[in-house]
């Protein structure tokens, strides 16, 4: 479903990706771990075009879309939740999924009706229809920033951090509904630094480091890996 082949990105002599390459297989799920500063987030920038690669090729489908607008990604199947939620927030829950289901799924205010509901219903998110987006607490706030993804009705879904600063009870639900998601065959990569809820969603996990890809494969042996702990605990495994 994507291929990066050979990405590189560089602000100067700072580098957030250096020669990644990987792929993702229909309906897989991807996990994502890395210290602050990786190139974590600068890689989904890249995927979904608010970045442009130096160097290197990303291809949806087998189609090259390395030089494709955010906006035509999206619609070409490629969805994103942000780390830090920004819904708008004088409007409804309701009508922050309209936008999306209209402007990024390319639907009619009718056909997105339907779409809105099934994905309140998904993300737990129905008795909060009305409420405005500004209003809400955390967990629903991201719960609305999954939502809006979903409602541009992504064939790949891209997840940065959405479980953080939840708590155990909240993060269960949350895997909860990513495992329902990726069961109607959406893809999904998913950034996160709560380990053991992407350990628990993820079938392939890559650890990054300065930009570069350091270990990729099996979650568990990818976490056992001598580098991998080294980055996290600071200190030689």
């Amino acid at each position: 479903m994507l291929e990066v082949k050979g990405v590189s990105k560089a602000f100067g002599a700072l580098v957030v990706a250096d020669d990644i390459s990987f792929s993702l297989p229909r309906g897989e799920t991807l996990g994502i771990i890395g210290p602050n500063g990786a190139g974590k987030s600068s890689l989904f920038n890249l995927i979904t075009g608010m970045l442009r690669p130096d160097r290197g090729q990303i291809l949806l489908d087998g189609r090259d879309i390395t030089a494709l607008p955010p906006e035509d990604r999206c619609r070409a199947g490629l969805g994103r939740s942000f780390q830090i939620p920004a819904p708008f927030e004088h409007l409804s829950v309701f009508e922050n999924l309209s936008v999306a289901a209209m402007f990024g799924g390319g639907l009619s205010q009718a056909e997105s009706v339907q779409l809105c509901g099934e994905t309140l219903a998904l993300t737990g998110l129905e008795a909060r229809a009305n409420r405005l987006a500004g209003s809400l607490p955390l967990l629903d706030r991201k719960r609305l920033e999954l939502a809006r993804a979903l409602a541009t009705r992504p064939r790949l879904l891209l997840l940065d951090e959405i479980a953080g600063g939840l708590t155990q009870a909240e993060c269960q639900l949350l895997i909860a509904t990513i495992r329902s998601i990726n069961a109607q065959g959406v893809g999904i990569i998913w950034i996160e630094h709560v380990v053991h809820a992407l350990l628990a969603s993820v079938g392939r996990l890559i650890a990054l480091n300065f930009g570069r890809i350091i270990a990729q494969g099996d979650p568990a042996a990818v976490m056992a890996s001598s580098d991998v702990q080294t980055i996290y605990m600071g200190v030689p495994a």
